[in-house]
């Protein structure tokens, strides 16, 4: 196991230790301790970086579950790289920023860096791992983690409806994405993702190609809240500011974009692709800011806003795959540079989001509330907050001289490749883009001038606001540096990280060996790109003057047509359909119960041989019927029918029993005393416990006396007796599969046992025992849990 397998597998390690430092050590803020480790993991994975030259991919493999293809493989290449060091550098500011956000004496900090560190650890996984399914696991990890994180106020009503949204609209795309995953393992044979991109012809022309594709992507939109899955993204603003300002800027909504864009050398070059992300990127870009617009909370706001920059981001990668389309043409490069703002973007959004977020924490922290109609003038009294969160916002409107001006004249060119090199009819993309950059620039000045500028309302605040103390204000003023210094320095990381990032996109794109080289300036003369913006700044200001008028818009939408409104009736109409069908066939009747059962069996069981055409009865190789085997079928025989039409409780069990006994003579017969034993046995105890049970019992049911309970009895007693009875006939001549018993043939080379039947019960059993002893220790872990932390008397909020 190397370095890059531990440091993923750090995070997980100090989830049991978090609990006890926090127990013992209640003088210190628990994020002290828990902070060293993502700065740890950051200097770490900063050591692979250097300025002076890109980094050279490699990847390590540990055997995990070989007999299926499934290795830890970790794959470090400049796009990982660069999630690592978000992940990583950005988690490092949020804990130290949730050491002065998070009250050591009210909040349980012991959980809540746990969650966070558990989230750190998967998202590692996802980012560097190699093989499918691992990266499926963590993926999942995400989910199940960012649930608990979203879900840390439990208390509240909101909170456990966001948790529940997210995980199930995340954890529903994933499974899709595991179906997309298996199809190309159909396919190609390697769960490796390496392996897939050099095998890119073979895996294009299987039939299930398109599907695994689509499969895919469903995974990477409901994970990146992607159009029209983005609905799970603004309820998962009741999760703590430091969470928010973590997941939703760097993390989770970050996942998604890595899987297209490590994936786009497996699919790029296709029109699917290429349509089907550019198109739902763009409606994901124009909803978020045009329902940002409309949102009188901060994080809400914040919130969309994250939904259109990744519909953003997410589109300059469908554009950019086309560079895959036909790596040899003179365009080729055209759309890299689509796929290159797209990274550097990504970055810029990471920063800047981060800043923003905080700072609406440190808002929120400070004033008491995080509702624009309650706020103004705070520049008076909190200048430094409106300063990081004036560099923030410019720098999401795409305004200099801060970064994301950088990548959203970048963000123009890419959209405008398209109509300048494929069809001019394509002018539609550049101008869904704009128009919602125009929206964003209006977001941005919502986040700014309601905020801090205009009369100081001191009044209705439930706190007198104050600037924020120094430890609270430090990550965000790293982060808005960040901002500005990647402004005037962008080409810092050009050639090191984002050129090599793009080429481990777009491999072969340069597979010819083609000179390419990254410089950002930002200053190209007057073209397209600069007049757009021109025309972004100056309609933003116009609208924003009337935003009150552009508003009342949004009144006239009825709710029934929103995608909330369709998912909460969804899972309402489900519940009352599901109540009904329950309520149906939940009788609280063991009769019926088992008629259901037996009924099953003759439709599922009975039905497939008439499909299959399997009625071939081969008697001629059967042993002769001896006269005593005769009599004692004839036994067996006279006992069920004479069961059937007794009156007495008694009889009819004495006569069962009959029939059991002499089912043990069969067993000495054919020479198998071990299971007439334990037919003996069984039988006696059974018999014994049947005459107890049925001595307390009522008095019969009238209802079992009447005619219609009889005869549909009869129908299916006949019917499951015709069909067992088929099945040991004709199971004689025929056969669907492979006997499963030329498996355990092999049982002294598999296990080391002699004897078959021990075998099968002591080592293969051992597995599904072990499952079984799993199941009910996770029951009992869940139960005890319901009553040792029970809360008594606590009502929602």
């Amino acid at each position: 196991m190397t370095l890059l397998h531990i440091a993923i597998l750090i995070p997980f390690l100090s989830v049991p230790l978090i609990p006890l430092l926090y127990k013992y050590t209640h003088r210190v803020h628990t994020g002290w301790f828990v902070m060293v480790i993502p700065l740890v993991l950051f200097i770490f994975f900063a050591s692979y970086f250097s300025f002076e030259q890109p980094l050279e991919p490699f990847i390590h493999s540990v055997p995990w579950i070989p007999s299926l293809n499934i290795h830890f493989s970790i794959y470090l290449d400049s796009l990982s790289l660069l999630f690592a060091l978000l992940i990583t550098g950005i988690g490092a500011l949020v804990v130290f920023y949730s050491i002065f956000y998070m009250s050591k004496d009210r909040e349980k900090l012991h959980l809540f860096y746990a969650y966070l560190m558990l989230f750190m650890g998967a998202m590692l996984g996802s980012v560097l791992s190699d093989n499918l399914l691992v990266l499926y696991a963590f993926w999942e990890l995400t989910s199940v983690s960012s649930f608990l994180l979203i879900a840390f106020w439990y208390h509240r009503k909101r909170s456990r409806y966001g948790a529940q949204k997210s995980m199930f609209i995340t954890m529903s795309g994933g499974f899709s994405m595991l179906l997309g995953f298996i199809i190309l393992y159909v396919a190609s044979g390697t769960f490796s993702i390496r392996e897939l991109i050099a095998l890119g012809d073979q895996v294009s022309q299987h039939s299930l190609f398109i599907l695994a594709m689509f499969l895919i992507l469903l995974g990477a939109f409901t994970k990146s809240a992607q159009f029209p899955f983005h609905i799970w993204l603004p309820d998962a603003m009741e999760a703590p500011t430091p969470i928010s300002a973590y997941l939703h800027s760097a993390t989770m909504v970050k996942a998604g974009v890595y899987l297209v864009a490590r994936l786009t050398p497996v699919f790029g070059g296709h029109y699917e692709w290429f349509w089907t992300i550019t198109i739902i990127g763009l409606i994901t870009l124009l909803i978020g800011s045009l329902m940002a617009i409309r949102q009188s909370d901060l994080k809400a706001l914040l919130a969309f806003s994250t939904i259109s920059q990744i519909g953003l981001i997410m589109c300059l990668l469908g554009i950019g795959s086309m560079a895959l389309n036909d790596p040899n043409s003179s365009s080729s490069l055209l759309f890299a540079g689509a796929t290159l703002a797209a990274i550097f973007h990504l970055i810029n959004h990471s920063i800047f989001k981060g800043c923003l977020f905080m700072m609406i924490g440190i808002l929120d922290h400070e004033t008491g509330t995080r509702d624009i109609r309650r706020l103004g003038g705070l520049i008076h009294v909190m200048p430094v907050s409106f300063t990081l969160t004036m560099i923030g916002a410019f720098s999401m409107a795409g305004l200099p001289p801060f970064s994301g001006f950088l990548s959203k004249e970048m963000f123009f060119s890419g959209v405008l490749t398209t109509s300048r090199t494929m069809d001019s009819w394509l002018v539609f993309i550049p101008i869904i883009a704009w128009v919602a950059s125009i929206f964003t620039f209006i977001y941005c000045m919502i986040l700014i001038f309601k905020v801090f500028i205009g009369p100081y309302k001191p009044i209705p605040l439930e706190r007198k606001p104050h600037e924020a103390p120094l430890g609270m204000l430090i990550s965000p003023m790293i982060l808005a540096a960040l901002v500005v210094i990647l402004f005037f320095f962008p080409n810092v990381i050009a050639s090191s990280l984002l050129e090599p990032a793009v080429q481990a996109i777009l491999p072969q794109a340069f597979a010819n060996g083609e000179e390419w080289h990254v410089h950002i300036s930002a200053w190209h003369g007057f073209n397209t790109e600069l007049l757009m913006t021109f025309g972004v700044v100056i309609l933003g200001t116009l609208l924003y003057k009337y935003l009150n008028t552009f508003r009342n818009i949004y009144e006239n939408i009825p709710l029934r047509f929103s995608l909330n409104q369709v998912y909460d009736n969804g899972l309402a109409g489900m519940e009352r359909i599901a109540g009904k069908i329950t309520k149906f066939y939940m009788t609280g009747s063991t009769t019926h119960y088992l008629s259901y059962l037996f009924a099953f069996l003759i439709v599922i069981v009975g039905g497939s041989l008439f499909f299959q055409n399997i009625f071939i009865l081969d008697i001629s190789n059967n042993a002769p019927i001896e006269p005593y085997e005769f009599m004692l079928g004839l036994t067996v025989a006279a006992a069920a029918i004479f069961m059937i039409f007794t009156k007495s409780r008694l009889i009819s069990i004495i006569a069962v029993s009959v029939i059991g006994f002499i089912v043990s003579l069969f067993f000495v017969i054919f020479r198998a005393p071990d299971l007439a034993l334990t037919q003996l046995v069984v039988e006696t105890i059974s018999t014994a416990l049947f005459l107890l049970c049925f001595y307390f019992l009522p008095k019969v049911s009238k209802y079992v006396t009447t005619m219609k309970f009889r005869i549909s009895n009869a129908i299916i007693s006949i019917g499951v007796g015709l069909t067992l009875t088929l099945i040991g006939l004709l199971t004689q001549g025929h056969h669907l599969f492979d006997p499963i018993s030329e498996y355990y043939k092999n049982s002294y080379n598999l296990a080391g046992a002699k004897n078959m039947v021990n075998s099968i019960l002591v080592d293969f059993r051992a597995f599904d025992t072990m499952l079984e002893i799993v199941v009910l220790f996770a029951a009992g872990v869940g139960i005890f849990t319901l009553i040792k932390l029970r809360h008594a008397g606590r009502k929602d909020q």
